[in-house]
């Protein structure tokens, strides 16, 4: 039997898993994609304290590497938890893993942006992660839809490998770091369409262009070879509603204590309620719940 069962390997599980670990705790780490989360796939990393810049994969290859020297095992596969009477088992696709306490932290999953031509052109041209895709289309024209962070990072590290950007935004804002938009806005190599709705990817085999309308309805259309969507994220939850309680948006309602309310269960990182979804607080949620995990199981003795 395992302490404790942390789901998801971003930098809130990894981060619980090392806290739990240094604790004294035999911790199972679980991750149904790849190590890092969202992290692992941003271009460059500036705000993270003590580092001045890092690239996303490097900075979550160092949080796998400092989880698993302090004895953190890892396996692949996304958990469903039961309750039992001695604690929990938390079931993957790969095994089974009984437990005395679990820490969710399974992130948030890329929103979609439902028009024509975005599933069947996924993977061919319609791209969510600018640092995993953008290398297939140097030299190409890309266009880049969001207002956001993401947004403007990925069309800034577009820039610098594609020979023509243009960012589609529904508003005439960004809504972004204040740094972010004045870099983007210094850049030569960024067009922007602003106030302007995608309507339909273009494409027969691959991408091949992007339609908008505007507010005043007027259409527009967009030469280009790929189409990365940066729009949000959202949780992915569902597994667990009946064990503990989401709130309307599907996020697991729990506090800065990150208790959910299912005792033994405890929630960190952007899969819990919160107003700020950025790498450090999910590392502060991370370092709580798995302090928190830790102690509750100390209580069961």
């Amino acid at each position: 039997m395992y302490d404790i069962v942390v789901i998801g390997g971003g930098p809130a599980g990894l981060t619980a898993s090392l806290y739990a670990s240094r604790a004294g705790k035999k911790v199972m780490l679980l991750e149904s994609e790849a190590f890092g989360g969202q992290i692992a796939t941003a271009p460059r990393v500036e705000n993270f304290p003590s580092v001045n810049e890092i690239v996303g994969a490097a900075l979550a290859d160092k949080m796998f590497e400092q989880a698993t020297s302090h004895g953190v095992e890892f396996d692949m596969g996304c958990g469903k938890i039961q309750k039992t009477d001695r604690g929990f088992v938390v079931t993957t696709e790969y095994g089974s893993y009984e437990c005395k306490a679990v820490v969710l932290a399974t992130g948030v999953k890329h929103k979609r942006l439902c028009v024509e031509g975005e599933d069947r052109l996924a993977g061919n041209g319609v791209c969510y992660c600018a640092v995993c895709d953008g290398a297939f289309y140097r030299d190409k024209n890309v266009c880049v839809v969001g207002d956001g962070n993401s947004a403007v990072q990925y069309a800034l590290y577009l820039a610098e490998i594609c020979s023509e950007v243009t960012l589609v935004t529904l508003f005439e804002k960004l809504f972004c770091d204040k740094e972010l938009e004045q870099k983007l806005l210094s850049t030569q190599k960024v067009g922007w369409v602003q106030g302007a709705a995608v309507t339909e990817i273009v494409g027969d085999e691959r991408v091949r262009g992007l339609v908008c309308r505007s507010d005043d309805g007027s259409v527009t259309y967009i030469d280009c070879e790929a189409v990365f969507v940066a729009i949000g994220q959202e949780p992915h939850n569902e597994a667990f509603a009946e064990l503990v309680r989401l709130d309307d948006k599907g996020y697991v309602v729990a506090g800065e204590d990150c208790k959910t309310s299912c005792a033994g269960v405890f929630a960190a990182g952007d899969c819990r309620t919160k107003t700020v979804r950025q790498c450090v607080t999910a590392v502060g949620d991370g370092a709580v719940a798995g302090l928190a995990a830790a102690t509750y199981v100390d209580l069961l003795k």
